[in-house]
């Protein structure tokens, strides 16, 4: 006669999520997508009222800073606060860094005289509204579908946006000023502004592809939600 079959462990169940974690979390997000909010509404009524060359007199600074803030999410990811992958987020807060501290900080008078600077700041403010709106309230339990289709749905055309207008500026920016610098070790930056338009055509592809990948795991857990309540 055959031994009973010894019962399977089970699995440890999953520990439950932190609620301070949480909370600092929602908090983060909260106030990133008011940050940027006031960013999209100075670009906008500036460039009603007063044009794009105004733009960056009005919103560079907040933008500067509301940027910088976001070095936090390097730290979410390095420490496991967030889920999101470490190569990704370096990917797309050094791009934007790159910006604001090593174009438009150094030759300020590009934003003025570029239009892209604008489109830019629409493109990354807009984004940025929608995204940290969406992990903001999703934290908290209620996650609206108008929010969910515009966080991935958006990007397909805001992503192209902000990266041809970036490009546009760091390409301003390495075939003037940078290229007129006479001064070690200001004479390297065209070199480096050029090694990161390279860069930028492997970079976007990941980011894209990154954000297609969740797109199609989000869409399938709706599915599967509103085919489970149908039943």
């Amino acid at each position: 006669m055959a031994p009973p079959p010894v019962p399977k462990k089970s699995a440890p169940p999953k520990p439950p999520s932190s609620p301070v974690k949480a909370a600092y979390l929602v908090l983060y997000n909260a106030l990133s997508a008011a940050a940027w909010g006031l960013v999209l509404r100075g670009t906008v009524a500036t460039l009603v009222g007063s044009g794009p060359r105004m733009v960056f007199v009005s919103t560079g600074e907040v933008t500067k800073w509301t940027q910088t803030a976001a070095a936090m999410e390097i730290l979410h990811s390095v420490f496991g606060i967030v889920r999101a992958p470490l190569l990704t987020t370096l990917m797309q807060v050094a791009s934007r860094f790159l910006l604001v501290w090593g174009v438009l900080f150094l030759y300020p008078y590009l934003a003025v005289q570029a239009p892209t600077y604008s489109s830019m700041l629409i493109a990354w403010s807009v984004t940025e509204v929608i995204r940290y709106s969406y992990f903001a309230l999703s934290l908290s339990g209620w996650t609206p579908r108008l929010l969910t289709w515009l966080r991935y749905n958006t990007f397909f055309v805001l992503y192209p946006v902000g990266i041809l207008s970036e490009c546009s500026l760091v390409y301003l920016a390495a075939v003037g000023p940078a290229a007129a610098a006479t001064e070690y070790p200001l004479t390297l930056m065209p070199y480096v502004l050029y090694g990161v338009l390279a860069i930028y055509v492997p970079g976007s592809y990941i980011l894209y592809t990154h954000m297609m990948a969740q797109r199609r795991r989000v869409l399938r857990s709706l599915k599967a939600k509103d085919e489970k309540a149908t039943q």
